[in-house]
Order: C-alpha cells, then sequence, then structure tokens
C-alpha cells in the first residue's frame, strides 16, 4: 500500500465530527498530530470512572477511544480510521 500524506489542518477540521466506530455513535474530540491519531468519543450515556494523577477515582467521563490514521506496516490509512467513512474530507 502507497503511504499517502495526511493534512494536520484537515485532521484538525474532523474535531466535532459524529461518526460511528463499532456501530456505536461517537464523536471526534481531539487529534494527535505526532501519532497521528483521532480521539474519540462515545454518545451512550455509559462512563468510566477516571483516575487523578494519584491514582484516586474523583469523577465519571464518556469512554474514548485512540484510534491511528496511519496504518505502520503498510505506510496507507490505517483501517480501523477507513473505517470511519470520513476520508472523503481529508
Amino acid at each position: 500500500m502507497q503511504r499517502q500524506p495526511i493534512n494536520v489542518d484537515k485532521l484538525r477540521n474532523l474535531i466535532g465530527q459524529e461518526v460511528r466506530y463499532e456501530g456505536q455513535r461517537c464523536k471526534i474530540i481531539e487529534i494527535l498530530e505526532d501519532i497521528p491519531a483521532v480521539i474519540l468519543q462515545h454518545h451512550d450515556p455509559h462512563t468510566t470512572i477516571q483516575p487523578d494523577q494519584h491514582g484516586e477515582a474523583h469523577r465519571k467521563v464518556p469512554d474514548t477511544i485512540t484510534l491511528p490514521v496511519i496504518d505502520r506496516e503498510g505506510g496507507g490509512l490505517h483501517a480501523a480510521f477507513s473505517d470511519l467513512d470520513i476520508t472523503h474530507l481529508l
């Protein structure tokens, strides 16, 4: 697979987009530019208890998922990112 250049500005424009990942509604809430990767947050009411820097749990937050944009082995788009069906926005 041929390596695809990724435009970081276009990735940033994905923030706020609603997508479906593994059949669940999610929203892109952040972009990790170094990797690059997208952070998804579930819309469902299920939450996870988030520990603070000392490992103590104090609050509940929606589940998040980090999906890589690039397939490190093949050099193209990662299959999980492609499944979001937003590559036309890049």
